[in-house]
């Protein structure tokens, strides 16, 4: 097993998680997270005063999945988060080691 993580812009949450469920995804975690990678910030106008933006809004997603599906996560992802502009984001793959699912009590890629 798998942990996906991927850090994508805001407005691509709906394209990334549609083609997620199309794969056959049943469930995923979405946080709201701040950051900046190689674009450091940007600057931005604000009542005429110029002011830069150290950290850009984000959204994170983690997705626990089999190994026999990684790869097309990944793909998957990759091409629904992508816009063609610095800042798309980046997407990160972490062993699993274990799964338990809280009400059944079932483990490992039956947990998932």
């Amino acid at each position: 097993m798998k942990l996906v993580i991927a850090i994508i812009k805001p407005f691509k949450l709906d394209e990334v998680r549609e083609a997620l469920t199309k794969l056959g995804i049943q469930g995923l975690t979405v946080s709201e997270v701040k950051g900046f990678g190689r674009q450091k910030g940007q600057t931005e106008i604000y009542r005429g005063a110029e002011y830069t933006v150290n950290l850009l809004p984000k959204v994170k997603i983690e997705v626990a999945v089999a190994d026999e599906l990684l790869e097309r996560v990944v793909e998957t992802i990759q091409k629904a988060a992508n816009t063609g502009r610095i800042g798309d984001g980046k997407i990160f793959v972490l062993e699993l080691k274990q799964a338990v699912r809280i009400r059944t009590g079932e483990t490992g890629g039956e947990a998932l």
